[in-house]
């Protein structure tokens, strides 16, 4: 085949592609072993309030495992969050409240709840299972310079989520998000979400995530410092006895 009919049978095959095959390619990107970062979440009103919390994350198999201790501010420090995600049964999450003295389970009918008074539900959390989804590809679309898949994706029951729909804009030369529409369950957009990543031992990792949830007219935008990637974390670190131990470092 000349170079000129493989461009030809390339861009062909490409634009053949279904919504389902793109989110496959996404899914079985290569990730990190495990990941460490400094994380600053600020939370805005609609006032022009805000708040801003310190935190520190540990992570393994593409967030499938995730441990976060609140460093700041003061009265949320020592407050701790673990997730475990699962295939084929509930994910499990647990939070430590060190004023209550108590580990609260969080069941998978409340994964729409605010995580922590921020516009991240526990469900924006965690990761998207890619058979419990259907893809439907819209028309392409270059935003800010960028070319991209557009995809509609909308949770299938055994999801349990609490969106009826999302649509995202993923860019094609890196298959990474670049922002997101969620809706809710009456069809109303419920949040906009931006995202962007760096470059680190030849993976791409997230660097911020900025939310706003329209009809509360709120943001919360998260950033992420001090990453390292493939430091031999130890599996044994996702217990919830590790929620308690806030680590030096």
């Amino acid at each position: 085949m000349n170079k000129g009919l493989l461009i030809i049978f390339l861009i062909t095959n490409l634009a053949a592609q279904t919504g389902y095959e793109i989110a496959k390619m996404i899914d079985e990107k290569v990730q990190p072993g495990d990941m460490i970062s400094k994380t600053t979440m600020v939370l805005t009103n609609k006032k022009g309030k805000t708040r801003t919390s310190s935190m520190l994350s540990k992570s393994m198999n593409g967030g499938e495992k995730q441990i976060i201790w609140f460093l700041a501010p003061a009265d949320d420090k020592g407050v701790s969050f673990l997730k475990i995600e699962h295939d084929g049964k509930d994910d499990e999450m647990r939070m430590w409240l060190p004023a209550f003295k108590k580990v609260r389970r969080i069941a998978s009918t409340k994964k729409g709840d605010s995580f922590m008074g921020s516009d991240l539900s526990y469900e924006d959390l965690t990761s998207r299972n890619l058979d419990e989804n259907s893809y439907n590809r819209l028309d392409d679309e270059t935003v800010n310079g960028h070319e991209c898949y557009v995809l509609e994706i909308t949770p299938k029951s055994e999801a349990k989520s609490s969106y009826s729909k999302h649509v995202s804009w993923i860019k094609k030369d890196t298959l990474l998000g670049l922002k997101e529409e969620s809706f809710d369950k009456r069809g109303d957009l419920k949040k906009k979400k931006s995202f962007s990543f760096t470059e680190l031992k030849n993976y791409h990792v997230m660097e911020r995530i900025f939310v706003e949830d329209v009809q509360k007219r709120h943001t919360t935008e998260v950033t992420f410092s001090e990453l390292s990637v493939d430091s031999g974390i130890s599996q044994n670190l996702f217990h919830e006895k590790n929620l308690k131990r806030l680590p030096r470092n």
